[in-house]
C-alpha cells in the first residue's frame, strides 16, 4: 500500500489503519478549472495524485487525497504568505465553513473508488491579536484554510458536524471501510 501524499498528518491517520504502507509523495500540479465545485475538485485532485503514483507502482494499492476548506462555494487553499494567512483567519472569523477532503483509492487490480466528504466547522469571532499571535505561530502556514484544527487551531474551533478526522486531511473510517470492502485490509 502506498500513500501518496507528504503530509504528516495523511501518515499518522493511515496509521491507525494499518502500519503496513510506503509513502511516495505525488508532485503534480493542483490545479482545477474555474468554476469547479470544492467537492468535485478535492476527488479530481485526489485522482490525479493517485493516477501519479500508479502509472509507476501498477499491482500497488495507492491512496491520495486532497483536502480545502471553501465558503459558500468559494475554495480557500493555503496560505501564500503570512498576510494571506491573517486574510483568511479573519475571512473564516465567527463563521461556519466546510472542510472537503477527496480520496482516491486506486486497488491492485487497477479498479478505484473515489469519494469525498464533507465536514461542517465553525469559528469563534477572532480578534486581530488572535489571528497575529496563531499567524505568528507558524502553524497555519502549510493548512487549507490557514488552522490545523489538531493544534493551536483547537482554540479557535466553536464546534464541527461531521467527521473529525476529514478536518485532518484524512476520512479515516470511511476510508477504512472502502479497504476493508475490499479486501486489502
Amino acid at each position: 500500500m502506498i500513500l501518496a501524499s507528504a503530509s504528516p498528518r495523511r501518515r499518522e491517520l493511515l496509521g491507525l489503519i494499518t502500519d503496513d504502507f510506503k509513502v511516495i509523495p505525488a508532485t503534480g500540479e493542483e490545479n482545477i478549472p474555474e468554476g469547479t465545485s470544492p467537492e468535485d475538485a478535492v476527488r479530481l485532485l485526489a485522482e490525479r495524485k493517485a493516477h501519479e503514483i500508479y502509472s509507476a507502482n501498477r499491482g500497488e494499492v495507492i491512496i491520495a487525497a486532497d483536502t480545502v476548506v471553501a465558503v459558500g462555494g468559494e475554495i480557500l487553499g493555503k496560505p501564500r504568505n503570512e498576510k494571506h494567512a491573517a486574510e483568511m483567519l479573519k475571512f473564516l472569523s465567527g463563521r461556519r465553513h466546510s472542510v472537503f477532503t477527496g480520496v482516491c483509492v486506486i486497488f491492485a487490480d487497477g479498479s478505484r473508488e473515489i469519494f469525498a466528504e464533507e465536514t461542517a466547522v465553525d469559528f469563534y469571532p477572532l480578534s486581530e491579536a488572535e489571528i497575529d499571535n496563531y499567524v505568528a505561530s507558524g502553524e497555519p502556514m502549510d493548512k487549507a484554510g490557514a488552522y490545523g484544527i489538531q493544534g493551536r487551531g483547537a482554540l479557535i474551533v466553536k464546534g464541527i458536524v461531521g467527521d473529525y478526522y476529514n478536518v485532518m486531511g484524512l476520512p479515516v473510517g470511511r476510508l477504512n471501510a472502502a479497504l476493508k470492502s475490499r479486501g486489502s485490509l
